[in-house]
């Protein structure tokens, strides 16, 4: 898994450029699913799943405290 922080997640849901039609709640809830079951494989390490899966639930619940909006700008400041 390459992404390793929040900050990185958001970087990665900018760059992507959906515009207003995907929520970063929607994003994030959709990669933390793909990441729960990526926990299933066998062959896949367990440690770097269950770190970015523990960044998106905190990120979930950063954005449910002080929106979607905040969120973004807070994280796109930061260097």
């Amino acid at each position: 898994m390459a992404i390793k922080s929040t900050k990185e997640y958001i970087d990665f849901f900018t760059n992507l450029n959906m515009g207003e039609n995907v929520p970063l709640l929607s994003f994030v809830n959709n990669e933390r699913m793909v990441l729960k079951q990526k926990l299933e494989y066998k062959n896949l390490e367990k440690e770097p799943i269950q770190k970015g899966i523990k960044i998106l639930e905190d990120l979930i619940l950063e954005i449910n405290e002080i929106g979607e909006k905040a969120v973004l700008e807070k994280y796109q400041k930061q260097k």
